[in-house]
């Protein structure tokens, strides 16, 4: 299926709808605004937190982690979301990629997984909905972990993702919060998932472009292993949906230091800077700014674009490590010998009042 192609609806004589015309927002660009959020949460007692729980909502951490035993903490997570793409298939892969992730951006191997599903089935046929749950199936094979259950329900907009589970070792989990300054931060994916789909929504990404997306949104996580096991590592979280700079400055808060983004050396997506000049810019980026631009610096020389960038949402996005300066280069020889070929080091942490400073 093209990517531009629609898919056809059930409806018998009716015109094509596109998956992604049932999404009020794709991919993690639906997800809740963070203001939105954290006035929200402001107002959760919480729950238990037994001795056991080695990372929980605390600090707003990919996933959470049940410690086992003396070799063995469990990773427990799930992401799931509303097309990002018109292709089921392509929709499958891209939400399981993501889900699986968390894993990976806790340093763990991933053991199995639930899938999530809700369609409306009386607007996509079987097979649609098929594509959808083989195209995770894809992934999870890749993995090498086993789709185990889930749980289906008749939804207005199509729905999927997984709950995903997976073992570490307790020394070797990675938090968000745990940078330290004088670290370096490497990123391991280029950014500009969010204006590719806009794009695309708007019919005006080309084949290239969508390889493009394609390529990246499914590209497994996995470095996250053998970086946990780099005691120069201090702290690894994946970049989705508040973005690059939302993502940053959770690690700054976390480890209650500053963190400075250097736009120069940032890594972008083929052709999203001139996409984002012409305005494929997701309404989840303005959220993004809305909710945390209060906390985030801006070097007055930076180009009108990067902004935009800097908060547009990442459906399965990459690793976002905090190290020391010395382990940066080992650091991304293991990025680059899973393919990961665009990493690089993109700023640093400091000492300091949290907060996100990025200069030009």
């Amino acid at each position: 299926m093209s990517p531009a192609s629609p898919v056809e609806c059930a409806v018998p004589g009716a015109a094509p709808l596109r998956l992604t015309s049932f999404s009020h927002g794709g991919g993690c660009g639906c997800k809740i605004a963070p203001g939105v959020l954290s006035e929200i949460l402001r107002s959760s007692v919480g729950g238990l937190v037994p001795r056991e729980l080695m990372v929980g909502i605390e600090t707003a951490d990919d996933a959470a982690v049940w410690r086992l035993n003396d070799e063995q903490a469990l990773i427990a997570t799930t992401d799931f979301f509303m097309p990002i793409v018109d292709d089921p298939y392509d929709f499958g892969r891209i939400a399981a990629t993501n889900a699986i992730s968390d894993v990976y951006a806790m340093g763990g191997k991933p053991i199995m997984a639930l899938a999530l599903v809700a369609m409306p089935i009386d607007k996509l046929t079987v097979e649609q909905i098929g594509a959808v749950i083989r195209g995770g199936e894809s992934v999870c094979r890749e993995a090498g972990i086993p789709i185990a259950g889930g749980h289906t329900i008749d939804s207005v907009e199509p729905i999927y993702g997984l709950v995903v589970m997976g073992l570490v070792h307790p020394s070797k989990v990675r938090r968000n919060a745990d940078a330290k300054a004088g670290d370096v931060l490497v990123l391991g994916k280029p950014i500009g998932v969010g204006v590719l789909s806009a794009a695309l929504k708007k019919n005006a990404l080309d084949p290239a472009g969508y390889a493009g997306l394609i390529s990246t949104t499914t590209r497994l996580n996995t470095p996250g292993i053998a970086l946990a096991a780099m005691p120069g590592v201090h702290a690894i979280t994946d970049v989705t949906g508040f973005g690059l700079a939302g993502h940053a400055l959770e690690m700054a808060r976390g480890a209650k230091l500053g963190v400075t983004i250097a736009w120069s050396k940032v890594p972008l997506l083929e052709g999203v800077a001139q996409m984002a000049g012409d305005g494929f810019v997701t309404g989840a980026s303005g959220r993004n700014w809305a909710g945390y631009g209060a906390e985030v610096e801006l070097d007055p020389a930076l180009p009108p674009i990067a902004r935009d960038l800097l908060t547009d949402p990442q459906t399965s996005g990459g690793l976002l490590v905090s190290c020391d300066p010395a382990s940066a280069d080992a650091v991304l020889a293991v990025f680059r010998a899973q393919g990961f070929d665009a990493a690089a080091v993109v700023g640093e942490v400091c000492a300091g009042a949290s907060g996100l400073r990025v200069t030009a």
